[in-house]
């Protein structure tokens, strides 16, 4: 059985947290998929850029919550300042 990898954002590649998270949420998965590479990375950045552990723990949950909630982009977030303009 071949895996199908899971999409990166523009700047950004999946953590290895993050990629248990979807992998293990077909739902949050399937939309991650849909999203466009800039909307990835926007919610990658936000993962990535958690000071805290728990924190970054909090943010995945909330991640694959939202996107089954149909969040396309964090909520309430600058943006990813890792990607030039």
């Amino acid at each position: 059985m071949t895996k199908k990898p899971i999409a990166t954002g523009v700047v950004h590649k999946v953590p290895a947290d993050l990629r248990r998270a979807l992998v293990s949420a077909p739902k949050a998965l399937a939309v991650w998929r849909s999203l466009t590479p800039l909307a990835r990375n926007e919610w990658i950045c936000w993962v990535v850029s958690c000071k805290k552990p728990e924190t970054r723990t909090n943010h995945i949950e909330r991640l694959r919550t939202e996107l089954v909630e149909g969040a396309h982009r964090p909520c309430c977030w600058a943006g990813c300042i890792h990607r030039s303009k």
